[in-house]
């Protein structure tokens, strides 16, 4: 209670204080706790010279790669990092608070050049290691004050290049025209089917992701040539490391913002460990219910990571995260009735863990990981009636064990070797099905209705390898070799060649290339669609990617790349021969068959093609940040009568742009912009007993959606105190007020079209306060 009481006072302390200049008596320095590691093999670096850029605190790592600068200034700072033998690294973005300790983690890449030459510029990028071209990295400040992207991770990564829009209230990831079904997300290296609460089934999107950003370290996005440890995904890698709490000493976090909050405490565990807790509810339910809304969702997560170290070489890493989202409805009067029938309530029960085991060698580094993803899945969907009927049931459980090994190893100076292996087993795979046949028409509309309850398991492994040689100081190739097995689609093994180059025209300008094939298995809720779906193939895309990346300045860089992606074995629908498989979130089933549960085949064949540019500027001396990104593509797919038609996904020119300015330690003000053209179409039929169906023969050939563009703004003001820090936020989405269409819809009632219009303006107010 006094804690609270405590709270309280440096809230409103902050609100009255004058917006001048921290001073010392005011606020009490800060500790930066870090650790060195080598990028690639991620073994700790010892020796590295960490200086704070404009101060003269400096440190050097010790054998575990670590190190403490205190007497830090609150703010938000730059770390210049040095190693003999690697590339010098500048880490912008580090906030330093009177209240807990920041935790830093710095990877140097090995330069290339001779010992005798001497670097003197350090850069605000690392140079790409695994995955050679299309590869991106956010670093956890980028994404917490991105405007509009609600602190979700993910929403974060969609500013990047070839990430198309699907609907302004979700966080599907449309990847080079390809659907969400194909990125593959992994959260400390363990692969996660869907980290959103209310996700689609089958497929990778939801409203709001589960991950507290807080708990962000840095995320990875690669949207092609990623490397051959990454497999079963044909678009996209979205790697998500989490930080470690704090080795230094107790420290907790409270945040509320617009739509509910979340508690943090974090600290040592004895000597050589630390823990790191979080908690979070929504308080959505409160306010549709005070708006009078008849749908009502509402969340709860948590997540808990615990860190320790057992002599110099081996750590042991324990992570778990768990969510419990509900969706309820109000149908007290027929208004409410109808506008919940054209909804499908997603209520979901979910967890992902694993156990980490990481053993240091004298050149390299092993990771061994046991995992398990468990999903409980309750869809349903009800008619209009008084009281309602239920039209469409979904009730599914998929759980997943896997143990997974991966080696990296500096064979020589030259020569990095990378290899591993994975096993997952299935063992819970359960699903109770009800779809009508009026929902689930076959291409001459006569009803073919789903009924079932059945169970299954399904077991798959990998292997891969890849060697990064580094075979001139211009020159690093890198070839890598991956083949999976899948067990429950009749053992099928699917081999999948990479290849990649980087090569250094000069000391800011280096080349890029990569191709590889990718395979995919399909999503275990297709196979249960119909018998015949039961030995469904992957389906492949093959990739290749050329581009140009230049450094004009440290801390912008400069990337343009033209990519062709050829698809083969894609799943065609069966009752929709003119149609690929392309669910996103399916928000009512009367408007399409939901989540792949139809018969499909795998003999479709499409293609994108495309180009992209980026600018990313980060903060430096100079206090402007910001990314912009261009990206244009054509994706298109054949269909059974050979025509080629557009992908569902097929946003011809996407544009964002994030601007951010910092004029003093405790301001910060940023917008956003995105435009996009919009997606195709399927055109209703309007008249006569198919009213209210889409007319699958002019598959996505009908008028496109209009022109998708918002205006995004923020502002963040930082309070510093003895043993207490106040951060706060305002966050205006669409400012302007854009009534952006994400799609359309057949009204029953009224026997007409309508477009699914988003909100207006959405603002949000937040404040955490750490101590």
């Amino acid at each position: 209670m006094t804690q609270l009481r405590r709270f309280l006072l440096m809230i409103l302390l902050g609100a009255l204080a004058p917006l001048r200049p921290v001073v010392a008596q005011e606020a009490a320095a800060g500790l930066i706790s870090g650790t060195v590691l080598v990028a690639g093999t991620e073994a700790p670096l010892e020796g590295a010279q960490i200086t704070l850029v404009g101060t003269e605190r400096r440190a050097v790592s010790d054998a575990r790669g670590r190190f403490l600068i205190g007497n830090a200034p609150p703010g938000v700072w730059r770390l210049q990092v040095r190693a003999i033998g690697y590339s010098p690294l500048i880490v912008p973005d580090v906030v330093v608070s009177s209240a807990k300790p920041a935790t830093v983690v710095v990877r140097l890449a090995p330069t290339a050049l001779d010992l005798t030459s001497v670097q003197v510029t350090a850069s605000y990028f690392l140079p790409s290691i695994e995955g050679q071209t299309s590869t991106n990295t956010l670093g956890a400040e980028a994404i917490r004050r991105a405007p509009g992207v609600q602190e979700d991770v993910i929403r974060a990564v969609a500013l990047l290049p070839g990430v198309g829009v699907t609907q302004p209230g979700r966080n599907d990831l449309a990847v080079r025209g390809g659907a969400p079904f194909e990125n593959l997300f992994l959260v400390d290296g363990l692969e996660v089917p869907n980290i959103n609460h209310f996700g689609t089934q089958g497929s990778t999107g939801g409203p709001l992701s589960l991950i507290n950003v807080d708990a962000v370290e840095q995320a990875s996005f690669s949207t092609g040539g990623f490397a051959a440890r990454y497999g079963d995904r044909t678009a996209s890698v979205t790697s998500i490391t989490l930080r470690e709490g704090n080795r230094e000493k107790l420290a907790g976090e409270f945040t509320l913002s617009a739509t509910g909050g979340f508690a943090v405490a974090e600290g040592p565990l004895g000597e050589n460990g630390s823990f790191y807790f979080s908690a979070r509810r929504s308080y959505l339910d409160f306010l549709f219910k005070a708006a009078g809304f008849g749908f009502v969702p509402a969340y709860v997560d948590g997540q808990l990571k615990v860190v320790q170290r057992v002599g110099t070489k081996n750590t042991f890493s324990f992570l778990v995260i768990g969510a419990d989202g509900t969706v309820t409805f109000t149908n007290d009067d027929a208004e409410k009735r109808y506008d919940n029938s054209r909804v499908a309530a997603p209520s979901q029960k979910q967890y992902f863990s694993g156990l980490t085991w990481r053993r240091l060698l004298p050149r390299g580094v092993l990771d061994v990981t046991l995992g398990r993803t468990y999903t409980r899945f309750t869809t349903i969907q009800n008619d209009s009636l008084d009281p309602p009927n239920t039209i469409f049931r979904a009730f599914s459980t998929e759980g997943e064990n896997s143990l997974r090994a991966d080696l990296s190893v500096q064979a020589s100076p030259r020569v990095e070797f990378s290899g591993g292996a994975v096993t997952k087993y299935a063992s819970t795979l359960d699903y109770s099905l009800l779809l009508p046949g009026a929902l689930r028409l076959d291409a001459s509309g006569a009803p073919r209705p789903l009924a079932l309850d059945t169970s299954f398991t399904a077991d798959r492994q990998a292997v891969y390898g890849t060697v990064a040689w580094q075979a001139t100081p211009k020159l690093r190739t890198t070839t890598g070799l991956r083949v999976d097995r899948y067990g429950f689609i009749a053992g099928a093994a699917r081999v999948s060649p990479r290849l990649g180059a980087r090569y250094a025209l000069t000391g800011s300008t280096t080349l890029t290339a990569s191709a590889g094939r990718y395979w995919q298995a399909p999503s275990y809720i297709w196979l249960v669609g119909d018998p015949s779906n039961r030995l469904l193939a992957p389906f492949r895309a093959d990739q290749v990617v050329v581009g140009v990346e230049q450094l004009p300045r440290a801390d912008v860089k400069v990337q343009f790349e033209v990519f062709a992606k050829q698809y083969s074995d894609y799943p065609r629908r069966v009752f929709r021969p003119q149609a690929v498989l392309a669910p996103s979130g399916f928000d009512d089933v009367t408007s399409d068959i939901p989540f792949g549960l139809e018969p499909l085949s795998a003999e479709a064949s499409g293609r994108a093609i495309g180009a992209e540019f980026l600018v990313q500027k980060q903060l430096s001396e100079l206090p402007i940040f910001g990314l912009s990104s261009v990206s244009v593509t054509k994706t298109t797919f054949d269909g059974a009568d050979g025509r080629r038609r557009p992908g569902s996904f097929d946003t011809r020119v996407i544009a964002n742009a994030v601007l951010g300015w910092r004029p003093n330690p405790k301001w910060e003000l940023s917008g956003k912009v995105r435009v996009a053209s919009g997606l195709p179409t399927t055109p209703f039929i309007t008249t006569g007993p198919a009213a209210g169906s889409q007319d699958f023969s002019q598959w996505n050939e009908g008028e496109r959606l209009p022109l998708f563009h918002a205006l995004d703004v923020r502002v963040d003001r930082r309070w510093s105190f003895r043993r207490v820090q106040l951060v706060g936020y305002i966050d205006v989405q669409n400012i302007y007020g854009r009534k952006n269409v994400s799609g359309l819809q057949w009204n029953q009632r009224e026997q007409l079209l309508e477009r699914n219009e988003a909100l207006g303006v959405l603002p949000s107010i937040g404040f955490s306060v750490e101590w």
